[in-house]
């Protein structure tokens, strides 16, 4: 049943009209446009991964490879404190950055980190207080 020129067909009112797509829907279209820049620029890491960027990027040490495995809580600390000294990545004093380091490690680890390692570099950051003497 039609009543004019302009009104719509039967058919017509029963079909659904098409979805406007994300990137014209406000915020999140412009959520999906950043996601998209921040790929297209390489400056993508995901947010559970923060630690492993500090760890790679950031202006802390140098460190010798496989220290926080070492079986001796004098020879890792001595290892952070040399590479401490000798790091110019740095922005701190050498003590500080290496506890630093030393304390991320512990915490970075959580609880899968096993319970004699993590007492063993516990006593690694009493002897790290000792070899800088600040006991």
């Amino acid at each position: 049943m039609r009543l004019g020129p302009l009104a719509p067909k039967q058919d017509e009112m029963t079909m659904a009209k098409p979805r406007q797509s994300t990137a014209s829907c406000g915020s999140t279209g412009r959520k999906i446009a950043r996601k998209k820049a921040r790929k297209a620029t390489g400056r993508k890491f995901a947010a559970n991964r923060w630690s492993q960027h500090v760890t790679r990027e950031g202006n802390a040490l140098d460190l010798k490879r496989g220290v926080f495995t070492l079986s001796d809580p004098k020879r890792i600390a001595a290892s952070l404190k040399r590479s401490a000294e000798r790091s110019s990545r740095r922005k701190a004093g050498a003590y500080r950055s290496a506890l630093s380091m030393l304390t991320f490690y512990i915490n970075r680890a959580g609880k899968t980190l096993a319970k004699a390692q993590r007492q063993r570099l516990e006593r690694a950051k009493s002897e790290l207080k000792r070899q800088f003497g600040r006991e």
